[in-house]
């Protein structure tokens, strides 16, 4: 005989330990004294974080089929991020450490030629790194090139990274051709959490190639694209030079609709920004949550004139910070203490225990500073809070301790992490325990001859993200189901 099952749930709520939640069920007396709810699954299959119908119905910002200028939706095209499968030997901070490992993984590549079994390749990863891509290339004795290009890219939010262009050692590159094809054309880019992240929803903008980690699963969606008109070898002129084409990535139709609705002074740009400040909306990202963690972004074109000028002017804002973070100013409220560094020559010396470095001696003699000591003196090796749940101070190294950080600063989120955070994550020495490589942020510093390269951006970051709270805090309130 058949039976039915039914499923009851019961939210016991986020971010609870093991002991919190016997603790509620505890007080409830025993699981059959929750106050359950049968579950009854929607159209699409939801069971819990049940989507929103009226999301459904506005416009897709991404394309159901690529380069289609009359697609109905905002943009028409996008793309998933730079996918290495190798990303400790393909980013660096230095970017001549970077052309050393390509160089060596290359020329392990080049030992393992001739081998028709992949029990025989050496899978010594201090050597090299394997993916499937590349062990299939092998085994078919596939020559790779030793010819490569480097270029910047976003690595993770507010974090730049040098890496490599080559088609055989990037595991997907994805549209990264199309939106920056030399290092000289330039474009911007929203980059969104791909469907199926596991963050909650944030959204970013860059002016280089994101990693597909810069956001969970991020996919990209371009002010422009690039069209690469291969040279006619046949031509009488003697025009072999490739050609490339600038095209505009905000589709004719989402124009034409923006036009209709607010005037031809609407251009295209005045639309990416609007996506830009929309998806910073808190109140749009409430009310969709559960649609934001199964679709692509969906956006309406709001019905309130002034509101789209608002967003778009928001937007541009944002984008303004998030693009030029490097160059804005410290947030003046934060106060930094920092010691003098004193150096000395002797033939005894102590150690200062907690960051290793050469200290006071006894008959030590004073010498003076040189170049080289303002970059010792603004390194970094792993920033910290003072202790846990203390934010408003971050000791920055051994000689510098900035204060007085506003806990609005925080609230600035992308990735599931403050932009505060993100940078005191990232710029630490790490070492990849099965490579060996190490990753030093200090060396960004030096290649560009900047000491307090890592000093000034924390600093900067910080103010970049009170701007960015107070902006989103300002953005207009939208009734959602009028829409």
């Amino acid at each position: 005989m058949e039976h039915k099952a039914e499923i009851y749930y019961y939210d016991i709520g986020d971010y609870l330990s093991r002991e919190e939640k016997l603790k509620i069920i505890d007080e409830f007396g025993s699981m059959e004294k929750l106050p359950f709810t049968r579950l009854i699954p929607n159209e699409h299959g939801d069971w819990i974080s049940k989507r929103n119908d009226k999301f459904g119905t506005w416009i897709p910002i991404d394309p159901d089929k690529k380069f289609n200028s009359s697609a109905h939706s905002f943009f028409i095209v996008n793309s998933r991020g730079y996918e290495t499968a190798r990303d400790f030997w393909a980013y660096s901070s230095s970017e001549h450490k970077l052309r050393q490992n390509i160089d060596k993984l290359i020329t392990e590549y080049y030992l393992n030629l001739g081998k028709t079994n992949q029990s025989e390749l050496n899978f010594d990863e201090t050597k090299i790194s394997w993916s499937s891509n590349l062990i299939a290339r092998a085994l078919k004795q596939k020559q790779i090139s030793k010819e490569y290009r480097t270029t910047k890219g976003m690595y993770r939010p507010f974090f730049m990274q040098h890496t490599i262009i080559h088609d055989d050692l990037i595991n997907r590159c994805g549209q990264s051709k199309e939106f920056f094809p030399t290092e000289k054309h330039k474009n911007l880019l929203v980059v969104v959490n791909g469907v199926g992240g596991t963050k909650d929803y944030s959204c970013f903008i860059t002016d280089e190639m994101p990693d597909l980690g810069m956001l969970s699963a991020s996919q990209c969606f371009p002010l422009y694209w690039y069209e690469t008109i291969d040279p006619d070898q046949s031509s009488l002129f003697g025009d072999h030079d490739a050609q490339i084409v600038k095209h505009e990535a905000i589709s004719d139709f989402i124009l034409e609709r923006a036009q209709s609705k607010y005037g031809n002074k609407v251009q295209r740009e005045d639309i990416f920004y609007y996506v830009y400040g929309i998806l910073h909306s808190k109140s749009y990202r409430e009310t969709f949550e559960a649609d934001l963690k199964k679709m692509l972004p969906r956006i309406p074109l709001v019905s309130d004139y002034q509101k789209f000028w608002d967003f778009s002017k928001a937007g541009r804002e944002l984008a303004n910070l998030h693009l030029n973070y490097e160059k804005v100013a410290a947030f003046p409220d934060v106060q930094v203490e920092s010691l003098k560094m004193v150096h000395y020559e002797s033939s005894k010396t102590i150690y200062d225990y907690d960051d290793g470095r050469l200290m006071a001696a006894e008959s030590a003699k004073k010498h003076a500073s040189s170049k080289d000591d303002d970059y010792d003196y603004y390194a970094v090796q792993q920033m910290k809070f003072p202790k846990k749940g203390q934010k408003d101070t971050i000791i920055y190294n051994h000689y510098h301790t900035i204060k007085n950080i506003p806990e609005k600063a925080y609230e600035y989120v992308v990735n599931g992490k403050s932009a505060i955070e993100w940078i005191m994550e990232r710029y630490a020495v790490t070492t990849d325990k099965k490579s060996g490589i190490t990753n030093n942020p200090n060396d960004w510093a030096l290649e560009h001859e900047q000491p307090r390269y890592i000093f000034d951006l924390l600093l900067s970051v910080i103010n970049v993200s009170v701007q960015s709270v107070d902006i989103v805090n300002n953005l207009p309130e939208v009734d959602w189901d009028k829409e």
